[in-house]
């Protein structure tokens, strides 16, 4: 594909928007912005309660303006959340909404990955990320997660034509290149870690919602619009 990634940077310029600019590309899906957030976030806790892991502290990898920060606190209750990104207005916009004392957000360049997390999670963050960009950002969340730690990489199906009508949508996903599940789970493994599973959901719009029930018996097939990896570093 020849399109380049947007800038990351460039979010600082649609940090105040955002919420804005996603609800418009969301809405032919029928529903919020929350409504994915939290989903993704109860489909994390069901995973991990299998593994019989309880994460004490995240890291949440390309935070934007921290609106997952609250979820995490209230499904998962960790001891600690971090966010980071390279927006300094989204990290602003973050601190001033969601700061206290167990969360946190700060920039990309300012922390320093030094294996203390037991989970690092990132949504929709590696399809700006320039190509010869990627191995390094999976790196970095390698090194900042405790050996055993695990990563739920969250990105958008490319196989779903929902997900590229959104996409399209959304100013700064419109030059995005995204990342299929086989090509994420190879560079995951390129890192060191182990993959665990993959899962795919939200298959259905809020206008099919009587059979949203269905969605976890079919989460092992590609239909949905977003697919998690849930893959661990090694001990």
């Amino acid at each position: 594909m020849s399109a380049a990634p947007i800038d990351l940077k460039a979010f600082d310029a649609y940090a105040a928007q955002y919420d804005a600019a996603l609800a418009k590309g969301l809405s032919v899906s029928g529903e919020k912005k929350e409504y994915f957030a939290r989903g993704r976030i109860l489909w994390l806790s069901k995973k991990l309660a299998t593994l019989e892991a309880r994460p004490a502290s995240v890291l949440d990898f390309g935070c934007g303006t921290g609106t997952a920060a609250p979820v995490f606190s209230e499904v998962l209750s960790p001891e600690r959340y971090l966010g980071v990104d390279v927006s300094a207005k989204s990290l602003e916009i973050a601190t001033h909404t969601y700061g206290n004392a167990r969360t946190a957000f700060t920039s990309i360049g300012v922390y320093e990955p030094k294996g203390e997390f037991s989970l690092a999670f990132c949504n929709g963050v590696f399809h700006h990320v320039p190509l010869s960009e990627r191995a390094a950002a999976v790196n970095y969340i390698v090194r900042a997660l405790s050996p055993g730690g695990l990563f739920a990489f969250w990105e958008n199906n490319p196989w779903n034509p929902g997900t590229r009508l959104v996409m399209k949508r959304i100013p700064f996903d419109r030059d995005a290149i995204p990342l299929s599940p086989p090509g994420a789970r190879k560079l995951l493994r390129q890192a060191g870690f182990k993959i665990l599973r993959t899962d795919y959901m939200f298959i259905f719009p809020r206008l099919l919602k009587t059979l949203r029930g269905l969605e976890p018996l079919l989460s092992r097939f590609p239909f949905g619009a977003q697919y998690q990896i849930l893959c661990q570093k090694p001990l």
